[in-house]
């Protein structure tokens, strides 16, 4: 590379994500398009956004059932009561700004066959190209027990909002010396090193509240992203508070008694003070429901543009993707959203789309000056999304507390500068 990697890092979390995408350029106007998206997170706020900066004549419409968006990146410090939950919150004037037409209702069918979208509110929309970044739901049974009632007595809080605050208040109201465990659940998952990051916040309000506690991770995994850099973190800053148990060492969770309050092992039953149960993971609902899954229970699609492989116009991105090397995060659902935008617009102008390049960087926060990262360019080869030798990498394991600071910094420099290029 031609810088070094700490100057990568940097420049992901204080320039804004456009510039890293690859595709500079803004295509004509003058030819008319319908194009539907569904969602307003990361992948589709994006691609509604872009849509229109690359080709202003675009009718967009964009579909959303909440009115604000809550972000998953960020949610784990107001669990660790250094954020408030209206900090992690955000509207789409920003998006109506650029002309984005905004609903809010539920998607409740997509007719692939005759491109139209219906929503809960009884409204249908006809299109002619469809963007669908729903996100993802919970596997159906994934663990035995865990239903909607469980949810509220043992909260996943994987989708930022009510859920982040039921499981704060959970930690404010346990008692000091007492036990939360954590159930970490098997790849794939919306954001790898989340539930790593999520322990070690847990620890830091506990450490300075509740010092007698302890986190326990019971993971479905036997190894797990960034693990020896959140293990130094660990033993740096929380030693002794923290345990991971992996799948190997029976930490994999395969049912819960919310009425009891007991978590279930294979061979062991828990009856942790507070259990944060993240169960197993696939694509959104009305994704599977319109047939844009596979087997996989995640949307096959064509990784240079993101149009799925089940349904013609149709392009899926985000969590529900499968992007090849891509880990599903934010900052790649924001990357997918410009390039299934440019794809579009391309179609719709006729000028050619440019070799679409990739971008993702994952921070996590040990404590709130403490960062690690792991950062990676991708690029298309054979069809499929792969990263670019040399490019990113992790943080180094011997970094000094300057460059661990640093990280922190620049993570919340990222998180700012892409909510303004999603948002603003």
């Amino acid at each position: 590379m031609s810088i070094n990697r700490r100057e990568f890092v940097k420049a992901l979390g204080t320039a804004t994500a456009v510039s890293a995408v690859g595709f500079p350029f803004i295509v004509q106007a003058g030819t008319k398009a319908k194009v539907v998206v569904i969602g307003a997170g990361y992948g589709g706020g994006t691609a509604a956004k872009y849509l229109r900066k690359y080709s202003p004549d675009i009718d967009v419409t964009l579909i959303e059932k909440d009115k604000h968006f809550y972000s998953c990146p960020f949610s784990n410090e107001v669990i660790s009561g250094e954020r408030s939950l209206d900090s992690i919150r955000f509207g789409f004037d920003g998006l109506a700004g650029h002309g984005v037409k905004v609903v809010t209702d539920m998607v409740t069918d997509i007719d692939a066959a005759k491109k139209t979208v219906k929503t809960q509110g009884g409204k249908s929309f006809k299109y002619d190209y469809l963007v669908v970044s729903p996100g993802v739901s919970f596997k159906p049974g994934g663990i035995e027990g865990y239903d909607e009632a469980a949810m509220e007595k043992m909260p996943h809080a994987w989708k930022a909002g009510p859920q982040t605050a039921l499981l704060r208040k959970q930690l404010e109201s346990m008692k000091d010396g007492g036990v939360v465990m954590i159930a970490a659940p098997p790849n794939p998952f919306r954001c790898p090193p989340g539930p790593y990051e999520r322990a070690a916040q847990v620890a830091h309000y506990l450490s300075h509240h509740k010092p007698k506690s302890k986190v326990i991770i019971m993971d479905a995994k036997d190894k797990f992203s960034k693990q020896g850099l959140f293990t130094a973190g660990y033993n740096k800053f929380y030693k002794g508070m923290i345990e991971w148990r992996s799948a190997a060492n029976d930490g994999r969770v395969l049912g819960v008694d919310a009425k009891t309050g007991t978590v279930m092992t294979e061979f062991d039953e828990h009856t942790p003070d507070v259990a944060n149960i993240i169960p197993p993971q696939r694509a959104a609902a009305i994704a599977v429901n319109a047939g844009l899954t596979n087997d996989s229970g995640w949307c096959p699609v064509d990784q240079r543009t993101f149009e799925s492989t089940q349904h013609k116009d149709v392009y899926v991105i985000g969590d529900a993707s499968i992007a090849g090397k891509m880990p599903k995060s934010g900052y790649s659902a924001n990357s997918q959203g410009k390039v299934a935008a440019a794809a579009i617009a391309a179609q719709v102008t006729g000028v050619k789309m440019p070799e679409p390049s990739y971008v993702n960087t994952c921070y996590s926060l040990i404590t709130p000056d403490y960062g690690i990262s792991v950062a990676m360019v991708y690029r298309l080869q054979n069809g499929q999304i792969v990263g670019v030798k040399g490019a990113g990498g992790l943080s180094p394991m011997k970094a000094s507390e300057d460059t661990r600071e640093a990280e922190a910094l620049y993570a919340r420099s990222w998180f700012y500068n892409i909510i303004a290029d999603i948002y603003g």
